[in-house]
């Protein structure tokens, strides 16, 4: 404990650093997400190679990625903008699967519906399509949002890792607690995190919730 009283400032500017890392390229790979799984429903020859694509970008092992990507932008090997980018392309590959499937899971009817009374293709994407897949793109969202929060750790093998120079730190001095500290906002924030995830699906999705009035579940 006299160690976290003497290294709150520390502490902080890491778990900052590890928010910043790991919920931007959420939010980044969500935004690209969208329009291919989109143009990969409109086109359907695309879906497979797409989600293809996507595992096997997943499959590169981290670490390397951390390392090749700055030859291959230009950017210095200690600018964050390295592990934004690795994790931007891991969310992508992930969460292409989820939008395709949540797109695909919009009943033909309502899509037919939607055109029958004048909308465009972006007025039902954004009014009817999305809407409807929210439940199945935040499945992956979810998963995607906590692995970024576990994976944003091993760049500190590069001296960029929020949370995870801590663990360097704890190792390097034969000290345990701030590996503990550690792992122990880590999961905070993975959790926290999730919570949120979870609150604005619910906003997003009033229809889901209990029908109080009749006791059925929508």
């Amino acid at each position: 404990m006299t160690w976290v009283g003497d290294n709150l400032g520390l502490i902080w500017e890491q778990f900052r650093e590890h928010v910043y890392l790991a919920i931007l390229p959420v939010l980044l790979g969500l935004l690209i997400s969208v329009p291919l799984g989109y143009v990969a429903t409109r086109f359907g020859w695309l879906a497979n190679p797409l989600v293809a694509f996507g595992g096997v970008l997943y499959s590169l092992p981290s670490i390397a990625l951390f390392i090749v990507l700055p030859a291959i932008l230009g950017t210095k090997v200690l600018s964050t903008v390295n592990i934004i980018v690795a994790l931007t392309i891991y969310t992508v590959s992930l969460l292409i699967r989820n939008v395709i499937d949540g797109l695909r899971s919009v009943p033909p009817e309502v899509r037919q519906s939607a055109i029958a009374v004048g909308y465009s293709p972006l007025h039902r994407l954004i009014a009817v399509d999305l809407p409807i897949a929210v439940p199945v793109i935040f499945a992956g969202l979810r998963v995607v949002t906590v692995a970024n929060i576990s994976m944003v750790s091993i760049g500190a093998v590069i001296g960029i890792g929020g949370l995870g120079e801590l663990f360097t730190l704890g190792f390097q001095k034969d000290f345990l607690t701030p590996v503990v500290v550690g792992v122990l906002l880590s999961l905070l924030l993975a959790l926290v995190a999730d919570l949120v995830i979870v609150m604005l699906q619910r906003i997003l999705t009033p229809w889901a919730r209990v029908t109080v009035s009749t006791g059925e579940v929508a």
